[in-house]
């Protein structure tokens, strides 16, 4: 796949395109859905297909203080984008200049002078430009005039068919899921485990102290953690290795009341200098959210919560057998 940063004038002699355009926040099964349609035109016409994305989710920069936290950050949904098969990647700088940008002079801009488009598929309640007055409707009269057919798709839900409100796949209801504890629905929607990235930084060894080292995880603060609780998931390292974890996001509440938000993730069946694990300091980790193990607790005794640990190490690895 191609990854274009260049909004420029397109080559007149490069292919035209069947496109899609959204933040694509997760690329979820939904937004898989949608890019599968234009893979099909793309083929059926002889066009490249491609998708029209931001470098930052609109909202940081249309309404900073309500925008949603995210489900991947740039460098994850690049590469989620890049298994969907797509010849092209365009990535348009979003900020205050182009959030005043008129839907007209989008089109104009981007999707007829910079990826030539010939077909553009989106989803029907599909909304674009300052103050969201681009429209669906807006987007065919331009067709019309400039050479484009537009396409509008109902919403899906998680068997890829049409899906009554409730039932539609969207980032929203996955960010919803995640919040409430519904990793298995998230998961779903998501098409695959929910990953969140960062790097691994010293922590008090309260867990090597119990004979459970963990790796403690500082994880961009724009990035959506799942709700509080004990989890089975993957942990991959710089070179790849995964290993099977033990995962606990929350606050410790055994060691403390000050609120300070922890992810920390136990590698099973790892060696190392007096069998502490491998040093990950500083290292980029991925955690991948499996399946949710129980909620955080606090214990009557160190005794009662290393108890605890082993039975999250036994049901993690029998979960992921």
């Amino acid at each position: 796949m191609e990854i274009r940063y260049d909004i420029g004038s397109r080559d007149p002699q490069s292919p035209r395109t069947a496109i899609t355009i959204g933040a694509y926040d997760g690329v979820h099964i939904g937004h898989r859905t949608v890019i599968a349609e234009v893979r099909r035109l793309a083929a059926e016409r002889g066009l490249a297909s491609a998708v029209v994305t931001f470098d930052r989710h609109p909202a940081s920069v249309v309404r900073p203080d309500s925008a949603p936290l995210l489900l991947t950050d740039s460098e994850q949904k690049l590469e989620q984008l890049a298994t969907t098969g797509l010849d092209l990647t365009m990535v348009v700088p979003f900020d205050d200049e182009r959030a005043s940008e008129s839907a007209e002079d989008f089109v104009r801009n981007v999707l007829v002078d910079c990826v030539g488009a010939a077909a553009v598929v989106v989803g029907e309640d599909f909304h674009f430009g300052h103050r969201r007055l681009g429209s669906v409707a807006m987007l065919r009269d331009m067709g019309s005039e400039l050479g484009f057919e537009v396409i509008g798709l109902g919403l899906v839900g998680p068997e890829g068919t049409p899906a009554r409100d409730h039932e539609q796949v969207s980032s929203t209801f996955i960010r919803r899921a995640l919040a409430s504890g519904d990793l298995e629905r998230a998961n779903a929607l998501l098409g695959r485990p929910y990953e969140v990235r960062g790097f691994v930084s010293e922590g008090d060894r309260r867990g090597r102290e119990l004979g459970f080292p963990t790796a403690n995880v500082r994880v961009d603060p724009s990035i959506l953690l799942p709700e509080d609780a004990v989890y089975a998931g993957w942990y991959e390292r710089p070179d790849g290795v995964v290993h099977t974890a033990a995962i606990s996001l929350g606050t410790r509440p055994h060691f403390y009341d000050d609120g300070a938000l922890l992810l920390e993730a136990h590698l099973l069946d790892v060696g190392g200098p007096s069998d502490e694990g491998p040093d990950l300091y500083e290292e980029q980790a991925k955690v991948r959210f499996v399946r949710r193990l129980r909620s955080q607790q606090a214990f009557d005794s160190h005794e009662a919560l290393a108890k605890q640990l082993h039975r999250d190490v036994a049901d993690t690895r029998a979960m992921l057998a």
